[in-house]
């Protein structure tokens, strides 16, 4: 019966780590679904097409060549490396060691390309880690990365940099009990990179070989467990959802913004002499006779992509890189904005779990995480869209935002309403009459 306790144990420390992983995750679905519904079915074909591209092919992300290649290769050792994890819970599960062994000559090449890959990786994140706290790119140091944001981000390198060096040495020293001919360890596999680190183990009796072995191999399979249900809590769940978000994106022209339902319901119910306005159709989501809001002050109020986007933001600040306004020194930092309006998310989401249903906190994305300010330095240029690796549009959310202050609240800046009332009275956004527009001409 003892010998089965290390499979029982790593049943149970497998069960409860998906079980969590699956607990949050069915949170991020239901706060996804907080928000208002928006067609995003239509065209699969181009849809599947930006999935494999942009998500899968990391397309837009070596258009910068160094970041880019460098997230290439840890990305795809990642992925590949999981195929050696599917290995470790079935010898977890069955108490057996190595068990795709069979495949021979096959084994050898996938356990040589995981030691490559692991290799690739480990350096990879250490250039990471060296960019943000040696080299310091200023787009790391911006003001919305400090505290959580900036730690988030080291935390998960040093994970990837414990986890490959777990598996590295693992290897090394089941290739140490191989030749050995310790019992249970057969000679399996290639070993290119843990050859040159077996011999720092050299003269250790076989016990400590196995203890060595063994400690790495738990470790390394909690480890990725550990890291599995990290990832709720981090900015890395853009691994999971980057596949999602390019699917759902916008396919429309970036320059092309969509109209609001509600002001079309609004001027066909004016256009309509014989129109009863208190008959006006009502939203699922409305009180009987409450007029649709028009824009969006909290996360709510934003569509479900919208908020699908504020999850899988990487954070890697690309966007604010591009933005012109960040560039000339405004507030607006598009980054700011989707972290922003994640965190306002789970704020609402948190609400819901602790009372079953939201309850007004007295607080919105509006002001008390964005302000006007940030808002109105947005020129709608689409940089932050364009180079978005991950094809999330802070944009979308600027624009419902502002429609809000303009149409809710008129609040909009002093130049700006200027300009609607002259389009008003003369036609033109120029505070002259209709009769004087030509005037220059007779100079």
């Amino acid at each position: 019966m003892l010998q089965y306790i290390p499979n029982i144990l790593f049943i149970l420390i497998l069960g409860v780590g998906i079980g969590y992983f699956t607990k949050n995750i069915r949170k991020v679905i239901r706060n996804i679904r907080l928000g208002k519904d928006v067609e995003r079915s239509n065209n699969k074909k181009e849809r599947f097409k930006n999935m494999l591209m942009i998500a899968l092919g990391q397309s837009k992300m070596v258009r910068r060549p160094i970041s880019g290649i460098l997230h290439v290769v840890v990305y795809i050792g990642f992925i590949i490396i999981n195929i050696e994890v599917l290995e470790i819970i079935i010898d977890g599960i069955l108490g057996t060691h190595r068990i795709f062994a069979f495949l021979g000559g096959f084994y050898d090449f996938l356990i040589a390309s995981f030691e490559v890959l692991a290799l690739l990786v480990l350096v990879g994140v250490i250039i990471f880690w060296t960019r943000r706290n040696i080299i310091k790119l200023k787009r790391f140091w911006n003001p919305e990365m400090k505290g959580w944001p900036k730690n988030d981000g080291n935390l998960i390198l040093y994970f990837e940099m414990i986890l490959m060096t777990l598996f590295l040495v693992m290897n090394a020293a089941d290739l140490q009990l191989q030749e050995l001919g310790a019992d249970h360890y057969s000679k399996a596999g290639a070993y290119p990179i843990s050859q040159i680190i077996s011999p720092l183990f050299n003269g250790m009796s076989e016990l400590s070989l196995i203890i060595l072995e063994r400690t790495s191999w738990w470790l390394h399979i909690i480890g990725i467990i550990i890291f599995l249900n990290y990832l709720y809590f981090s900015k890395h769940l853009h691994i999971l959802l980057a596949f999602p978000n390019t699917y759902y994106g916008d396919l429309n022209p970036k320059g092309e913004l969509d109209n609001l339902e509600a002001v079309t319901n609004e001027v066909k119910l004016m256009m309509d002499p014989s129109a009863d306005p208190f008959a006006a159709p009502v939203d699922d989501d409305q009180t009987e006779g409450e007029p649709e809001k028009f824009g969006a002050s909290d996360v709510t109020d934003l569509n479900w992509v919208q908020l699908l986007n504020a999850y899988t933001c990487t954070e890697c600040g690309r966007c604010t890189s591009e933005c012109p306004a960040n560039q000339t020194g405004k507030k607006l930092s598009p980054r700011k904005i989707m972290m922003d309006t994640r965190d306002r998310l789970k704020e609402v989401g948190d609400i819901i779990d602790k009372n079953g249903s939201f309850v007004p906190d007295g607080k919105e994305l509006l002001n008390d995480y964005i302000t006007p300010e940030e808002l109105w330095a947005c020129t709608s240029c689409n940089a932050c869209v364009e180079t978005c690796p991950v094809s999330i549009s802070p944009l979308s959310i600027i624009i419902d935002m502002r429609r809000y202050l303009v149409m809710e609240q008129s609040a909009a800046p002093s130049d700006l309403n200027n300009m609607m009332s002259n389009i008003e009275n003369n036609g033109a956004p120029w505070p002259f009459n209709q009769m004087d527009r030509l005037n220059w001409s007779d100079e």
